[in-house]
């Protein structure tokens, strides 16, 4: 299958390289198309796209790993998976994985993460993808080709399977034989970690992340991470529902006035 890998970390970040590697060595075809430096924290923003508009883009090959194609694109990661799927860069991907982000994309803030951004906005394509995270911050991970192999094989359950799914792989930064057995894990109210608002001076408000102390329920994807497995949360993307009495009201305020 034709694999797009990305991520919101930049073309030559470690964790893209053991993505593309894992997934090449399965012996996919591989397309590494990712942002121009760092776009953490976009979700799925793709901007202005307005008459006249253009993207710019260079051809950047990846070390070791000359059979992927691989380009850097002045864009987010769900514009990497439109220009993708829309075929501006060759046939259009079956699949979308991106990753592996440094730090853990668990919890309800997985809204805010460019790397689910890119799974989101392929499930609304309609592709299915694969978004994965591994705890800890770089330069301190050594593990990304553990999380790559695991993202790879949920890769091939996808296409086996064939189901339109968007998988959150968050993985424990541990070798193979230390891990825990693989869990599924609901949304936690928090990530691993979390904003905080630090201060407010004249011109300017500060915030910060910091780690999440508060007790989480135990079958959450936070959780379960710290408990050294690999947690999958399937993600629905965007879905409408009836706001059940909203139409009924609306339509009598119309006729009372």
């Amino acid at each position: 299958m034709r694999v797009l890998v990305t991520n919101d970390d930049g073309l030559h970040a470690p964790g893209l390289h053991a993505l593309a590697l894992a997934l090449s060595a399965d012996g996919h075809d591989v397309i590494a198309l990712a942002p121009e430096g760092d776009r953490s924290g976009c979700g799925a923003a793709i901007g202005n796209l307005g008459e006249g508009s253009f993207l710019r883009y260079r051809s950047m090959p990846l070390e070791g790993l000359d059979s992927v194609e691989s380009y850097e694109l002045d864009a987010t990661p769900a514009l990497c998976v439109f220009a993708a799927h829309l075929g501006a860069f060759g046939p259009p991907p079956d699949v979308v994985a991106s990753g592996v982000n440094p730090g853990l994309n668990t919890g309800r803030v997985t809204l805010h993460s460019g790397t689910v951004g890119a799974v989101l906005t392929a499930a609304n394509l309609g592709l299915p993808g694969v978004a994965v995270s591994i705890a800890g911050s770089e330069p301190s991970i050594q593990h990304f080709d553990v999380a790559a192999e695991l993202a790879a094989e949920v890769a091939a359950w996808i296409v086996a399977s064939g189901t339109l799914s968007s998988i959150n792989l968050s993985v424990p930064d541990l070798q193979s034989s230390d891990l825990q057995e693989v869990k599924w894990g609901q949304l936690a109210p928090l990530g691993a970690i979390h904003t905080e608002f630090l201060l407010r001076t004249e011109d300017r408000v500060e915030f910060g992340l910091v780690p999440t102390t508060a007790s989480l329920p135990a079958d959450s994807d936070t959780a379960l991470v710290a408990q050294g497995h690999p947690v999958v949360t399937a993600l629905t993307g965007i879905r409408g529902s009836e706001p059940v009495g909203l139409v009924d009201f609306l339509t009598a305020a119309e006729l009372a006035t």
